[in-house]
């Protein structure tokens, strides 16, 4: 009885901190000690332990479907049998757990479509990469591209190589919201559309708006 109001309180806990899942420290806090799920400011969509277990490494501004899955280890093709018995100790089998996978990680300013199964081939998901609705990803997926498929296939780039570079300097993705809206107001243009000069103008001036540097 003790050990099902536990769970039901537990429950009811993790149901209020995902309400601020965008921000939340405790929730993350809560998920890299418990599940060894380490998740940047800003980002969602990752906050299930059973759609999507860890160990895994999550950026900023990274847009999560909740419907997105990951399988970071496959059953043992070579044993006796792929039953999980051989792997969790829950069986009474085993007395220890099967070796933790390698963590996924997938970093900053990523966007997963819905129904996204992610394999245990891709273990790196590039900064600013975009993954199509029901793909099937079986594969590492580079920075600032977009995939679709089954199995995920790249497209195209988002950007031209001249931006990318330019983007990956400004490390935009270190910004606080706060920092975000301001420039949102300041520069739309550079938001909505950002051009390598664009950039650079912005760099150049030394800091966001807000007054926080950008560099490390």
């Amino acid at each position: 009885m003790l050990g099902i109001l536990k769970s039901a309180v537990r429950s009811l806990r993790l149901y209020v901190l995902r309400r601020s899942q965008f921000d939340s420290l405790r929730l993350r806090a809560y998920f890299k000690r418990h599940h060894d799920v380490d998740v940047g400011l800003y980002s969602y969509g990752c906050f299930d332990r059973w759609r999507m277990p860890g160990p895994m490494r999550v950026g900023r501004y990274c847009s999560i479907a909740g419907s997105v899955r990951t399988a970071l280890a496959n059953h043992p093709l070579e044993a006796l049998t792929t039953h999980p018995a051989l792997y969790e100790k829950i069986w009474a089998v085993v007395d220890q757990e099967m070796e933790q996978a390698t963590p996924l990680v997938i970093q900053d300013d990523v966007w997963i479509g819905h129904n996204v199964m992610i394999l245990p081939g891709c273990k790196l998901i590039g900064r600013g990469a975009v993954i199509g609705a029901g793909s099937v990803v079986t594969r590492d997926v580079p920075s600032y591209s977009i995939v679709a498929g089954n199995p995920a296939r790249k497209l195209r780039d988002r950007f031209e190589p001249e931006l990318i570079e330019a983007l990956e300097k400004s490390e935009w993705w270190r910004l606080e919201l706060r920092e975000l809206s301001a420039l949102a107001k300041e520069r739309p243009d550079l938001v909505s559309h950002p051009t390598v000069e664009r950039l650079r103008e912005w760099m150049d001036a030394g800091r966001p708006p807000g007054g926080v540097n950008v560099a490390p």
